[in-house]
């Protein structure tokens, strides 16, 4: 399997809901470093796994819908909690969208897979991965 990852970062606000978030139930910041890693099993006619330029431009696309926003406050996010696992998978699935869609070029229809993890630190990060 061969794959290629492209990282950059998003700053949100939000809060939980539930005891089993303790204090985080308050409105907190966050800064997530965020990795996309793309999957293919055979490389393209070009001999790469997907066009790294694009992806770092798809990934930062995505990210910016999110950026210094309050996610309680985003309309999508109603009543759900944004955690750090949600979030994986919700930028995992704008960034499928975006293959679907072409916006990382011909070859990306080759790709098998997407895996987006966010860095809540340098100890701490969650990853969700999916199939395309």
């Amino acid at each position: 399997m061969f794959s290629i990852t492209v990282r950059d970062h998003v700053m949100v606000a939000h809060s939980f809901r539930g005891e089993v978030f303790g204090p985080a139930q308050r409105l907190h910041g966050a800064t997530f470093v965020v990795d996309a890693r793309f999957k293919r099993t055979d490389l393209d006619p070009d001999n790469i796994v997907v066009d790294i330029g694009l992806a770092t431009e798809e990934l930062r696309s995505v990210l910016g819908a999110l950026n210094y926003r309050n996610l309680d406050e985003v309309p999508e996010f109603a009543g759900i909690n944004t955690s750090t696992e949600f979030l994986a998978k919700h930028i995992a699935d704008r960034l499928v969208e975006r293959v679907h869609a072409g916006r990382l070029g011909e070859g990306a229809k080759g790709l098998s897979g997407v895996e987006v993890s966010l860095h809540e630190s340098h100890v701490a990060w969650a990853s969700y991965e999916r199939a395309l």
